[in-house]
């Protein structure tokens, strides 16, 4: 496969903070009378901006969250990302086996992107190559965030691939043009194969697709 840039997802790609995010999501809007299995929370909130994610919870308890509810949400998940946010298991190894240009391209704001990396170890893989939907006002599954991303790392969509977790994320890809691999989690993956992507499973097995001899 002639692969010459990478664009990374963050969240659940990069960095295993799924859990975190969507645990802290579940437990304040519980208290407002919202109610969803986590493993539902994956598949419907990862990869949405944080507005469709309300937007979805408003619709289901029939009522406006309060107007503190993001600026609370930010501070509580940015607390429990800066000790419990780590790098997803063997994308350490595998980054330092590129050859290729790579990027981080995420729906979260850019501190957001910035600290998961940084508490992963990440960060300094990723100067000067974070992309984030708030800097185009552009949210997945819109393909803006990948287009932008691969237009400012110099290449063409065709010579680019996607990783991606997420359902609307595979969208995003897959609408824009890219090949998208999908991480499966265990949870995603019926969902991931259903939009386009090529599912694997660890970083070895994704090697193994990307540059196999």
């Amino acid at each position: 496969m002639d692969i010459k840039c990478i664009i990374f997802d963050c969240d659940g790609v990069l960095v295993d903070t799924e859990k975190i995010g969507n645990g802290i999501l579940l437990s304040m809007a519980s208290a407002y009378g919202f109610e969803m299995e986590l493993e539902d929370a994956y598949r419907d909130f990862n990869g949405r901006s944080l507005k469709e994610c309300f937007l979805h919870i408003e619709n289901k308890i029939g009522k406006k969250l309060p107007e503190n509810f993001e600026k609370d949400y930010r501070e509580k998940s940015f607390e429990a990302f800066k000790t419990q946010a780590k790098p997803m298991e063997g994308v350490l190894a595998f980054i330092e086996k590129l050859k290729i240009p790579y990027c981080v391209a995420s729906s979260g704001p850019v501190e957001k992107i910035r600290l998961n990396l940084e508490v992963a170890g990440l960060l300094d893989k990723f100067e000067n190559k974070i992309f984030s939907s708030y800097q185009i006002n552009s949210w997945k599954p819109d393909p803006g965030i990948f287009l932008h991303a691969a237009k400012q790392m110099g290449f063409e969509v065709k010579d680019c691939v996607v990783i991606e977790d997420s359902k609307a994320g595979v969208i995003s890809g897959i609408s824009g043009g890219f090949k998208v691999f999908g991480f499966a989690n265990g949870y995603n993956n019926d969902d991931l194969e259903k939009e386009g992507a090529i599912l694997f499973h660890s970083y070895d097995e994704l090697e193994n697709f990307l540059f196999e001899v």
